[in-house]
């Protein structure tokens, strides 16, 4: 029937979509690489053009700029010349996507036997990459410290700005937040909030890059940096609220278990837990916490994404109540949830 061919030919284009996918990332990749897309910004470009400046040749440069425009990043004019299109110029305006774009290569080589990785045969590339996960304080080279710290701040920008635009702020006047990085996030929220004092908790071996973050940014004297992994050191009391920024899905439940634990011990009465990071759809799967993040935090070899509802079920065996899950903008950003802890 007409109705089936057509319902058949979708899914069909559907299915070759999903298998061609891999192909679309690594041709962005390379357009990445070869610095094509900056390039471009500057002046549309033949494929010789461009050949000749990234020792490419001719040809396969003309694949390459092909492929681009195919997938909506590029657009070839009528003389021959290409350039950027809305898209492929977001990519580069977008803060911290072009070193992510980078970053998957590591990612991509896990994914190269995908069921050697669901069956946890080999020790995964991205693992070696994020050791933090696993250790202690002060078990994290200085170089390994520097390579996190730079690609989470590169990144927080826009989980900072999606974060503030979810969750109130404005009746905190102290806040810790744990695991905080280089504080790309809490100097966000600092400069939106001038009357509010902080705390960020991280690893010895990254806070000398946080002390330059908020120097460079005015902040210092609104900051106490507190070293020490959230494992092994007491969290600091008294806070108005606690954030957990991209910290949850990088650890197994019992570890989450043990911080939300933690977090609720220092928390005063009526204090507020604000957890932010990429989030399984739960009971309707969506591709950015399913897909992507799902085999991400398999490939880091100890983390796990997990729904704003079973985030939820945790936070309230901790003890905490009036969970709130706002509706997140961009979920392949961040998604969001805040709780508290009772009043008595």
């Amino acid at each position: 029937m007409p109705l089936g061919k057509s319902i058949a030919r979708r899914d069909g284009h559907e299915i070759f979509d999903i298998l061609q996918g891999f192909v679309k990332s690594q041709v962005l990749l390379a357009l990445v690489e070869l610095d094509v897309l900056s390039r471009l910004l500057e002046r549309p470009a033949n494929a010789e053009q461009l050949g000749l400046i990234t020792g490419v040749s001719r040809d396969r440069m003309e694949r390459l700029l092909t492929a681009g425009a195919a997938i909506g990043l590029l657009k070839r004019r009528r003389d021959n010349r290409f350039a950027l299109t809305r898209r492929g110029a977001a990519i580069l305006g977008v803060p911290g996507l072009v070193p992510m774009i980078q970053h998957n290569r590591v990612f991509y080589e896990d994914l190269a036997d995908p069921v050697a990785l669901l069956r946890g045969e080999a020790d995964s590339k991205l693992s070696q990459f994020w050791p933090y996960v696993f250790g202690q304080s002060g078990d994290v080279p200085p170089e390994v410290a520097a390579r996190y710290s730079s690609l989470m701040a590169k990144s927080q920008a826009l989980v900072a700005h999606d974060t503030i635009a979810m969750i109130d702020f404005n009746t905190i006047n102290t806040l810790l937040d744990v695991g905080g990085g280089s504080g790309a996030f809490l100097s966000e929220v600092l400069k939106r909030h001038p009357k509010m004092t902080a705390l960020l908790l991280d690893l010895p071996e990254v806070i000398p890059t946080a002390r330059k973050h908020f120097a460079e940014a005015g902040l210092e004297e609104r900051v106490t940096l507190c070293p020490g992994s959230f494992r092994d050191v007491p969290l600091p009391a008294g806070m108005d609220a606690i954030s957990l920024v991209r910290v949850l899905y990088d650890h197994d439940d019992e570890t989450v278990s043990a911080l939300l634990a933690k977090v609720f011990e220092v928390l005063p009465p009526g204090g507020q837990l604000v957890v932010s990071e990429p989030m399984a759809g739960g009971r309707r799967p969506e591709a950015a916490g399913d897909v992507y993040f799902n085999f991400y935090t398999m490939a880091m070899g100890t983390g796990r994404v997990r729904s704003a509802e079973r985030i939820a079920e945790m936070c309230t065996a901790a003890g905490f109540d009036d969970i709130r899950i706002p509706r997140a903008a961009r979920p392949y950003v961040t998604s969001a949830l805040v709780c508290r802890k009772p009043a008595s």
